[in-house]
Order: structure tokens, then sequence, then C-alpha cells
């Protein structure tokens, strides 16, 4: 089982960022897919998830309307899209994929929010 995330960078706020986590080795159609942050000296905290079966999105209060969470079943790729980028989104961001007992992560990439 593999989840790796890319897309992380140095971004100036009110910039954008596409982050894409690539999945592989089970059946990515099945899990739920989420995006997670930690930032330093914080706990980790759901960013955005979207459901196996219709795609239903759910957002952290502080990313809506600003992220937009995709996911690409022929790819096995699940997206984060971020504008309006704030440095208070400065996070260590990691994919994770879920289905009853399974529980996958990934290694995260850093997003920094700075001018």
């Amino acid at each position: 089982v593999q989840l790796v995330e890319s897309g992380g960078g140095l971004v100036q706020p009110g910039g954008s960022l596409r982050l894409s986590c690539a999945a592989s080795g089970f059946s990515f159609s099945r899990y739920r897919m989420s995006w997670y942050r930690q930032a330093p000296e914080k706990e980790r905290e759901l960013v955005a998830d979207i459901s196996s079966v219709g795609g239903i999105t759910n957002y952290a209060d502080s990313v809506k309307g600003r992220f937009t969470i995709s996911r690409d079943s022929a790819k096995n790729t699940v997206y984060l899209q971020m504008n309006s980028l704030k440095p208070e989104d400065t996070a260590v961001y990691y994919c994770n994929a879920r289905h009853l007992m399974n529980d996958y992560w990934g290694r995260g990439t850093q997003v920094t929010v700075s001018s």
C-alpha cells in the first residue's frame, strides 16, 4: 500500500497550490479519501474528505470556499485544490485512505504560505 503526496511548496499569501495523492496497492474506489494537516506544535486536523460513492465532500470551516477536494478513480488519485492561501494554512499535509478497519497514511507534503 502506498499513498504518495506531491505538489507542496512555498507560496505567497493569496496564491494557489494543488496537492495530489497517488494511491496504489488497494481498491481505491472503495475508500474514503481525506486530506489532513499538521502545523508545528498543533494537532493533526481534518481539512477535507470525499466519500467513496457519490463523491460527497466535507470541509473544515477554516477552508470552506477556498479548498476543493476531488478524486479520479481512473488515476487512483485524490487532489486538493487550495486557493486564497493564508499564512495559517502552513502545515504538513497528509493524505489518508480509510475503509472498514483499514487506515492508510502518506508521508506528507509541506505547504508554506509566506511573503
